[in-house]
């Protein structure tokens, strides 16, 4: 699957990767986070470079719905039962700032975005109680917004909070326009190696894929980090959700809008104009990596919700999206606990990435710049409720129990004594060698064979038949067919079983 983002021709020119290279700073990861970051630190003279061990835009940033709003379905009531009122209202204004800055640097350079109302609505009389809340919350926190029972969408809807003048926009034609910020400043960017590790003296040593590299500090903006330090994997659960592009007939209205349910599961839509047509995004139906028998019957349920509404359209795209959210719901950013203050890191923004993400960048180069912000310092000093902590007992009791689940399930898989199985096309399966699992597969004809355990912690991953791709089910990482690292926490392909 390719999101319609992504489904375009290549134009970000990529840098060579030299070991043994110099630094300033080092950035992994060329999503939204990563690019600002890196682009504004080029901006004050440092000497940057972002390694993404995919490309560019491949992982959360290249497969969002890209919503630049500041009302984020029912976020700032579900903050509010964990904190208060005044760490509300620094969430808010991290995000504001964060929408602030993009928009001006895309209206300074000429990116196309639109202008939308955005909407939380709700269908079911719970999720109006929580759409009420939501409005209470945002009107508090100063938000302009308002309550209705209007909308364009073709169903009714019990209520709605009603947010204008927000905005929307292709991702990618950001981190293209990022990217090139970044270049003109003589920053870098370099494709297809990994950051390792990270081991600091005097100076950082980044130990990646392709060989090693120093630098003063190094900020990891890889959706969640990939350095155990602070053990954020277990403060962090990893959720998948997905989404189309429709072409709906110019007999069928769709809505201008930017929409998201309080409900779930959750439905999302927004516009796309390309050409000279709109394309209709849904998205929604997500669920925590790795915990879905059948993905693809998650996409199947949002492709058959899209197309019951709106009569005769025709689906041009699928993808899903990996996200994060931190157990305490507040995002992480800042300095890296064993970093010894040369790295950072951001994570955890629970699917509003866009902004979140801008902010995070702020707050990182106005830490390694000696600047302060005091949104930023207000988020920093925030303490863990009872109910944040119970969440994180909760989740990492879950991961225990799916870890001893899933392996007793691995001793009942299907042992292979002489022939060997091959899956029918786009499936895939657990086989047992002796006591090893094995993870098969057939893609395009091809069937591989690698382990079945996740490089991570040892988690059993599962198959996804939407993306055909092997899953953890206990923090998120993801492998091709072939083994290879696509996302996650990990930075260890899977080994190939002969």
């Amino acid at each position: 699957m390719t999101s319609v983002w992504l489904d375009r021709p290549r134009t970000i020119p990529i840098d060579p990767f030299t070991p043994g290279a110099d630094f300033d700073t080092v950035v992994a990861g060329a999503g939204i986070t990563g690019l600002a970051t890196a682009a504004l630190l080029a901006r004050s003279g440092q000497r940057v470079a972002v390694l993404e061990a995919r490309t560019v835009g491949a992982g959360t940033t290249g497969n969002t719905t890209a919503k630049l709003t500041l009302l984020q379905g029912t976020i700032l009531s579900s903050l509010r039962r964990q904190y208060s009122q005044k760490m509300v209202n620094a969430y808010v204004e991290a995000n504001r700032e964060g929408q602030a800055w993009l928009l001006r640097f895309l209206e300074a350079n000429g990116v196309p975005f639109q202008r939308r109302d955005a909407y939380t609505f709700a269908v079911t009389d719970d999720g109006a109680d929580q759409v009420r809340s939501e409005l209470e919350v945002a009107r508090a926190a100063g938000l302009d917004v308002s309550g209705t029972t209007d909308s364009e969408l073709p169903f009714s809807i019990r209520t709605a909070v009603r947010m204008p003048d927000q905005a929307q926009f292709n991702p990618m034609d950001v981190l293209e326009a990022l990217a090139a910020d970044l270049r003109a400043h003589g920053g870098m960017i370099v494709e297809g190696v990994r950051l390792l590790n990270v081991k600091q003296d005097e100076r950082a040593t980044v130990l990646t894929s392709g060989g090693n590299v120093s630098a003063d500090r190094v900020v990891l903006a890889t959706g969640i980090p990939v350095l155990d330090r602070g053990l954020y994997f277990a403060k962090l659960k990893a959720s998948q959700s997905y989404a189309a592009a429709l072409h709906v007939p110019a007999s069928t209205p769709i809505p201008r809008g930017m929409y998201l349910s309080a409900e779930t599961p959750g439905r999302s839509l927004r516009t796309f104009p390309t050409g000279n047509e709109e394309l209709l995004v849904v998205g929604g139906n997500g669920h925590q990596v790795g915990r879905e028998p059948s993905p693809k019957r998650r996409l199947d349920q949002l492709l058959n919700w899209g197309i019951h509404h709106f009569p005769g359209a025709e689906v041009t795209h699928t993808w899903s999206g990996e996200d994060y959210r931190a157990t305490n719901l507040m995002p992480f950013f800042g300095k890296m606990p064993r970093g010894r203050g040369k790295i950072f890191f951001a994570s955890g923004y629970n699917k509003w990435g866009m902004t979140n993400g801008i902010a995070a960048s702020l707050a990182i180069t106005a830490d390694i710049l000696d600047g302060q912000l005091p949104w930023a310092d207000t988020i920093h000093r925030r303490i863990t409720s009872p109910a944040g902590a119970a969440s994180a007992i909760a989740l990492n009791a879950d991961v225990a129990k799916t870890l001893s689940e899933s392996w007793a399930k691995a001793e009942l898989a299907k042992p292979e004594t002489g022939t060997r199985t091959v899956p029918p096309e786009g499936e895939g399966t657990v086989v047992r060698q002796g006591r090893k699992p094995v993870a098969v597969s057939t893609v395009d004809g091809v069937t591989c064979r690698v382990s079945a355990v996740c490089t991570h912690l040892g988690g059993l991953l599962s198959w996804n038949d939407a993306e055909k791709s092997w899953d953890c089910p206990l923090h998120g990482s993801r492998y091709s067919p072939t083994g290879e690292v696509l996302q996650g926490p990990t930075t260890k392909d899977l080994p190939v079983m002969d």
